[in-house]
């Protein structure tokens, strides 16, 4: 990864901190999106101290506004003239249904509207750094995801999981559809399952859940584990032309029925430039 430019969110913690450290200790240099400055700080400081004198750049955004989005984009512009690889990551798990300022459902805005917003306001900057590759970090979970045009942003009897799973499926949609886009180039885009990973991402449900969730997570894999297939995928030459593809454990496997339906997968490009305020250049 020598010479390459690497954009992570959600840097400061659980998949996307591994992904970072990882994809700085091969040489690349890693541009951190956080949240906060204190936690991208401290996040930076913890690669440093794993990989000393790893090249690494923070900047700072809150994914839940548009706005937000559109500064993050315009940031990195002004310092940066390429970028290889672009890993979608940061991702949102609410208990109950959460507005961001700009009256978008959260998980909608975060897991979903971030992703495709960010990488259209890139999408230049990726085309004349080709080869390069876009990364979009899904779950399993979007087996059990819904595309409900009428209800888009869960505001009917919201639950937290369901939303968590159709924003995961709207993950795969969005790689699908902006794989199919990009024919021709040498932009790739593809889509992956981390495994079960012991994170944060219950931190906004009740202490109790929580409890449970830490007391259980040493069953299940690490942040670390869950970096292994961002990280094939940003650096392997196996995967250098390979698009459209979803992966788990770094190898390519099908996805729900609902998410190959190409009616629905243009529905929601649609849809996600109205709300995004943004019209792909593609």
């Amino acid at each position: 990864m020598d010479g390459k430019t690497v954009l992570v969110t959600g840097a400061s913690s659980g998949i996307g901190l591994a992904t970072a450290s990882r994809l700085a200790a091969l040489g690349a240099h890693v541009v951190m999106v956080s949240r906060t400055q204190p936690r991208g700080a401290k996040a930076r400081a913890e690669i440093l101290k794993a990989t000393p004198g790893a090249s690494l750049d923070l900047l700072i955004a809150d994914l839940a506004t548009t706005t937000a989005i559109r500064k993050l984009a315009e940031a990195f512009q002004r310092k940066y003239s390429r970028l290889d690889v672009l890993i979608n990551n940061a991702a949102v798990l609410t208990s109950r249904r959460t507005l961001t300022p700009e009256g978008l459902e959260m998980q909608f805005c975060v897991n979903h509207l971030a992703y495709f917003l960010l990488t259209g306001l890139l999408l230049d900057v990726l085309r004349a750094s080709e080869p390069s590759r876009v990364i979009n970090v899904a779950s399993t979970a979007h087996s059990r995801g819904v595309i409900d045009f009428d209800d888009l942003q869960f505001a009917e009897a919201y639950r937290g999981w369901q939303a968590y799973a159709n924003t995961k499926l709207m993950n795969v949609l969005f790689t699908y559809e902006l794989a199919r886009r990009l024919e021709g180039t040498r932009v790739t885009v593809n889509v992956l399952h981390p495994g079960v990973i012991h994170t944060n991402l219950l931190s906004n449900f009740s202490s109790v859940l929580q409890l449970a969730w830490h007391a259980i997570g040493r069953w299940f894999k690490q942040p670390e584990d869950g970096a292994e297939t961002p990280v094939y995928l940003a650096a392997s030459p196996e995967v250098v032309s390979v698009s459209g593809k979803y992966f788990r454990y770094c190898k390519p496997l099908g996805t729900s029925a609902q998410s190959y339906d190409r009616e629905i997968q243009r529905r929601l490009w649609k849809e996600s430039e109205r709300l995004s305020g943004f019209a792909y250049p593609i």
